[in-house]
Formats: structure tokens, C-alpha cells, sequence
């Protein structure tokens, strides 16, 4: 691996160098990267629980600058050992998340988003489409599939450097408009998404997070949700593209599924779907132009059975290639950040 370089991370602007004495090493996957910063024992035997509660300020200016960080090469098998190193990275791991399953016997660990093997997850910055999201995000690679099933980073401090002037300044002016019906077989239902069975409660829960309510024939359940589409970084001070955008828009669906689903919901009913926050379209041509851009300039490696990825979830949106043969990657989230405090 490469050796670890200062990186320019806006107004943090410092050499990340690891404790004198750590039994650490940093470095890189491939030469020329500047994240994820690979971090792995010099020797057998690091408890790396342990290590990271005793070094929570370098891992922070780590991440910071860096926006990942894989750590590679430890002891770390189990669901129940990586909840217990992000525990003592982030003492705030949530337990509430309504989008993904629980994995058995831990408290606050979750298996990854059950989507087809053959199909890639694109990229988002995870509840950037709702209220509150998480600033930390961990992925633990339990088993690796037998091909593909990389998770692809993508820095959005670069993606808001790097895309067309005239397109950033339309999605920073109007924002954004998040559309999901929560259709009975397609989606999480809504009850399980909200906890709770009780339209009536549901109503307040969304109104209280500036959520639109509407069941559509009594029984359907569509929320709009209006959000940044850029957002300036709570620690950083640096503007990122932070959105979901990807995983909402209908261009974003291959041919057939976009064209089945719209024949059997019509455009107002498909599960997801996002708009500018005038309620104007986002045209198929700047999601093109997105796609093109996030693919030219993520970084994706394979998965290694223990590898543990920490994301600065304001910095770094993520994706899932396909894959074949079995593959179990399970996620963990803190530090609940509310959209109220962004700086304007």
C-alpha cells in the first residue's frame, strides 16, 4: 500500500499521521488514491475495539480529511465484534432505522439493503432524503461474494468541485423533492418503515419532520419530503453534493422496470421518485450526466472477509455493485444529524 499523504480537506488542513507507537500502519488500495485511508496492525493480535476507543480524536481527524477509512487485516469476524468496534468509535449507534432489518443477536447492527444480486444499488448518501440522517456509517464485510458486490465510494466534496457550474447552481437554488408511495410488495411496508399501525400517528410523526401525509384510496401511504440537494459540511465547512437523487429518480431504473412500473402505478405512484424542490423534473439528461460523473470518480475495491469501512456519511455517498455466490455485508449508524442545523 501507498503511504498515507496530508490531504487538503477544505478548512481542516493538517498531516493525518498516526500516534507514535500505534500498532498501526496506514496506506491506500491503489496508488495515486487519497481515500479510503487503509489502516492495518503492524502485527498479529490488535484488538481493535480497544485501540480505536483510545484513539477516537486521530480516527475523527482521519475521516475528516480522508472521508473513509477501511480497516483491514484485524481479527474481526462477527456481526457481534463490529458492533462492538463501532460502539467504541461512535457511542451513539442507532437502533431505529426503518429501511433495513435487524441482524440477529445485536442491538444496533443491520444487514445491507435486500435488493437483487443482479442489479447495482446506485449511489446516495444514506436518509439524506429524510429529516435526520446518520454522520457515521460503518459496513462490515462478513462474507464476500464469489464475484462483484463492491461497495463503490464516491466523494461528494469532489462531485460538487467537479460538476458543471450551471447544474450545481440549479439543484443548490431549488433543492429537492422526494415522492414515495409505499406500495404493498415493492417497498418496506409503511407500518413497519414507522413503527406503528396508526395512520393517525403516522400523520403527526410526519408532520412534526415537515413531511407531506396523503393515503392515497385509504390505504396507500405517499410522503414528499423537501431537502438539500448541496449542504455545507457541519465540521468541514465544505460544500458537498449530499442527496439521494440516484436511487429515486426513474431514469435511474433499467428500461423495462421504469417502463413496467410506470404502466402499473403511473409517474405520481412509483415507489420513489424525486423532482426539483419547485416540483419541476429533473430532466433525464442531467441524470446522465450525474451517472457519468459518480462512475468517473468513485473508488471501489473488493470486499475481504473482515473489512470494516467507516464513511463520513456527509462526505462520501456509496454504492453496491452486482455480485454472484452468497455475500453478507452488514451496516451500523450514528451520530443522528437533524437537517434544522445545517449552516445556511
Amino acid at each position: 500500500m501507498e503511504t498515507a499523504q496530508s490531504v487538503d480537506a477544505g478548512p481542516v488542513k493538517k498531516a493525518i499521521t498516526v500516534p507514535p507507537g500505534s500498532p498501526i500502519t496506514t496506506g491506500f488500495v491503489s496508488p495515486g488514491d487519497t481515500y479510503p485511508l487503509v489502516l492495518s496492525p503492524t502485527a498479529p493480535g490488535v484488538n481493535l475495539a480497544a485501540w480505536a476507543a483510545e484513539n477516537r480524536p486521530f480516527i475523527l481527524d482521519a475521516l475528516a480529511a480522508h472521508g473513509a477509512l477501511l480497516f483491514r487485516g484485524f481479527d474481526a469476524r462477527s456481526p457481534l465484534d463490529f458492533e462492538k468496534i463501532a460502539g467504541s468509535i461512535c457511542a451513539d449507534l442507532f437502533g431505529e432505522y426503518g429501511d433495513l432489518p435487524h441482524e440477529d443477536m445485536t442491538n444496533k447492527i443491520y444487514h445491507s439493503t435486500p435488493y437483487p444480486a443482479d442489479k447495482a444499488i446506485l449511489f446516495h448518501n444514506e436518509s439524506s432524503h429524510l429529516p435526520r440522517w446518520p454522520v457515521k456509517q460503518f459496513f462490515f464485510c462478513v462474507q464476500p461474494s464469489l464475484t462483484g458486490g463492491e461497495t463503490p465510494l464516491l466523494d461528494c466534496r469532489e462531485v460538487y468541485r467537479v460538476l458543471d457550474r450551471d447544474l450545481v447552481a440549479k439543484f443548490e437554488e431549488k433543492g429537492l423533492m422526494y415522492v414515495r408511495n409505499f406500495c404493498e410488495d415493492i417497498d418496506v411496508p409503511w407500518h413497519e418503515f414507522f413503527k406503528t399501525k396508526d395512520k393517525k400517528e403516522v400523520e403527526r410523526i410526519c408532520k412534526e419532520s415537515g413531511m407531506e401525509s396523503e393515503w392515497i384510496r385509504g390505504r396507500t401511504l405517499r410522503i414528499k419530503q423537501r431537502g438539500h440537494a448541496v449542504i455545507k459540511h457541519p465540521r468541514t465547512g465544505e460544500k458537498v453534493f449530499f442527496n439521494q437523487v440516484q436511487l429515486h429518480h426513474p431514469f435511474c431504473l433499467d428500461a423495462a422496470t421504469r417502463k413496467s412500473l410506470v404502466a402499473l402505478f403511473k409517474e405520481e405512484g412509483l415507489p420513489r421518485n424525486v423532482y426539483y424542490g419547485d416540483g419541476s423534473k429533473i430532466e433525464d439528461a442531467t441524470m446522465a450526466e450525474l451517472d457519468r460523473v459518480f462512475w468517473k470518480h468513485c473508488k471501489a475495491a473488493p470486499w475481504q472477509a473482515g473489512d470494516l469501512i467507516m464513511l463520513d456519511n456527509m462526505i462520501i455517498s456509496h454504492a453496491r455493485k452486482p455480485f454472484t455466490g452468497p455475500r453478507k455485508i452488514v451496516v451500523a449508524m450514528g451520530e443522528m444529524f437533524d437537517s434544522k442545523d445545517l449552516a445556511s
